[in-house]
């Protein structure tokens, strides 16, 4: 099953490399460059998930989310704005409209293909994703393996299920508490998680790198 991306976006260069990325990815883009254009299109092409920018020239993309959410054909439609509004009052305006995620420019492509799979698996549209590459690195999450080529790395299984919750929240910091609480499952000091990711980055090598400190926070992995 294909998924129908409606890219709301008025960057013609930025909306075509998003559609162009989308299309390699098996979905299928719909662009639209403006905001009325969007309005029309979301009940005649039914999208399954939307890619919204704020600052469009004839409208604003918070009145477009607002339009969604207040329309019984179209509330339950996911949404991911994608603005170079950072400021925490626009974030917080934009989840307080039902959006399901917010990514600020620049972002980077891959992160962006991250975010759709996650929102889309977590309303239940679309299988897990249990294969991925990391620079030269093959890893299987349903093997619990992780491969350079023919060589096998040898993770523990802590290693692991750290590597696994940043994979899974790709491009997103990941807070020391959520990987005691959900990953080690059991009382340990904060430094108990930096040792593990020290030698988890070792073992990972280049690719190690992509591993990086959020400080004050946890970690995120992006390259």
């Amino acid at each position: 099953m294909s998924f129908k991306v409606l890219v709301i976006e008025d960057d013609k260069d930025l909306a075509e490399l998003i559609a162009y990325n989308l299309k390699k990815e098996g979905y299928e883009p719909i662009l639209c460059l403006r905001g009325k254009e969007a309005i029309n299109t979301l009940l005649s092409q039914q999208p399954d998930i939307v890619l919204l920018d704020v600052m469009l020239p004839d409208y604003d993309g918070f009145k477009i989310a607002q339009h969604i959410r207040n329309n019984p054909e179209l509330k339950d439609l996911p949404i991911i704005f994608i603005t170079a509004r950072d400021m925490e009052q626009d974030k917080l305006r934009g989840f307080s409209l039902g959006a399901d995620d917010y990514i600020t420019k620049p972002f980077s492509i891959k992160e962006l293909l991250a975010r759709i799979r996650a929102v889309l698996r977590r309303i239940g549209k679309e299988k897990r994703q249990t294969s991925f590459r990391l620079g030269g690195l093959e890893i299987d999450l349903e093997k619990k393996e992780v491969r350079r080529g023919k060589e096998l790395i040898d993770l523990t299984p802590t290693e692991f299920r750290i590597l696994s919750a940043l994979i899974e929240n790709y491009g997103k910091p990941v807070s020391r508490e959520y990987l005691i609480e959900r990953v080690l499952k059991r009382d340990v000091y904060d430094r108990t998680v930096d040792v593990h990711i020290k030698k988890l980055r070792e073992k990972l090598g280049k690719e190690g790198m992509a591993v990086q400190t959020v400080r004050g926070f946890g970690y995120k992995l992006s390259l």
